[in-house]
């Protein structure tokens, strides 16, 4: 078990915070096509950050074996299933039944999702394959989806590298099978996106799994990595994030309507995943390591899932307290009052389910 980082954890505010801001933006009708729109659109960076800590984070136990040599006890894939079962599995299946149970209450304003058949999609992260199953409330749950679709694949390929590299250390065998692996990504992108596939093909795992990747590629990489400057990494990122609001990286959409924009878009997205992420994996005493391992920023990031959870039908809900109709409204007052108000469900949410997988805890949160 490695030791726990804490600004790795801290981040997580950021990615939380950034993805409740973009989704607030949306609500309010803030996606205009313009420099404005698109920069409020690319918020949705926070689920790189995510993909992207949860590869390196749940990859390192395996380069941490193998680093060991060859007498080291391997890893045990049962029980990284038992663990990412038992963090992942009770919040979100009992966001699910809240949301479906405030629905039987409350108007719905579409009909997606409904139903048995549109419960047991949700409940069994299949919703995003195929049109109209992304139930009211629940809609920011495709990433979970190709959350969930990464858990399934990384031993497969944690084991293949063991295998390849015969128990020793092999970054650069390691290497090479990740840019393979990598290139799953660009080739799915090209052959989904603007073209005659499924509508909601280009939401599927295979496009995201690159992110994840990235991670599993730090991992790898961090061993050997010299010293690191924070400000050097954290200044490529905010870069990288202001020229996401370009028109090159496509218009303000969770799917850019071109492949050569949806690439420029994801590219864009790993240099600030990294440009956050590097100096705090690292596990430097820099500003940077500093500010995300303060204690508010640790408390929040330990409830940043369960925020994520929730924080989709609390923004429904305000959005009638605050008095808006749909694409109306202030961004910043329904992000704030989003925010402040999810908090205390996700709190709740995250006490209720820890005597789950408080046993299991590793350095992992989500």
């Amino acid at each position: 078990m490695a030791e726990r980082v804490p600004a790795l954890t801290g981040i997580r505010t950021l990615a939380a915070l950034a993805v409740c801001l973009t989704h607030a933006a949306y609500w309010t009708g803030h996606y205009t096509d313009d420099y404005t729109g698109r920069l409020a659109a690319r918020f949705e960076v926070g689920v790189t950050i995510f993909f992207v800590l949860s590869g390196f984070l749940l990859y390192s136990e395996w380069v941490r074996r193998l680093r060991a040599g060859p007498g080291a006890r391997p890893v045990s894939v049962r029980s990284y299933f038992t663990r990412r079962a038992r963090r992942i599995l009770p919040a979100y299946w009992l966001t699910v039944l809240g949301v479906y149970g405030i629905y039987l209450f409350r108007d719905n304003p579409t009909e997606y999702g409904t139903g048995w058949g549109g419960f047991v999609r949700n409940m069994t992260f299949t919703q995003l394959f195929g049109f109209g199953y992304q139930h009211t409330g629940l809609t920011q749950m495709w990433s979970m989806v190709a959350e969930v679709a990464f858990y399934l694949v990384l031993p497969v390929v944690a084991v293949a590298g063991v295998a390849l590299c015969r128990g020793r250390w092999r970054p650069d065998l390691l290497l090479t099978l990740l840019g393979g692996l990598a290139l799953v990504s660009p080739i799915w992108i090209f052959a989904v996106v603007g073209g005659d596939a499924d509508p909601t093909a280009p939401l599927w795992p295979p496009t995201f799994l690159w992110w994840f990747v990235a991670g599993m590629g730090l991992a790898v990489c961090l061993p050997m990595m010299g010293r690191t400057r924070a400000q050097w990494w954290v200044a490529a990122g905010v870069a990288a994030f202001l020229l996401a609001g370009t028109a090159g990286a496509g218009a303000p959409t969770i799917a850019p309507q071109t492949p050569g924009q949806t690439i420029v878009k994801h590219l864009l997205y790993l240099v600030v995943a990294l440009g956050f992420l590097v100096p705090l994996a690292r596990a430097s005493d820099g500003w940077w390591s500093r500010l995300w391992g303060s204690r508010p920023a640790v408390w929040f990031g330990e409830i940043s899932y369960e925020f994520f959870c929730v924080h989709v039908v609390v923004l429904e809900f305000v959005m009638g307290l605050l008095g808006y109709r749909v694409f109306t409204g202030s961004t910043w007052l329904a992000f704030a009052v989003t925010a402040v108000v999810s908090i205390p469900p996700a709190w709740l949410l995250h006490r209720v389910t820890r005597p789950i997988w408080r046993r299991n805890r590793v350095a992992v949160s989500r």
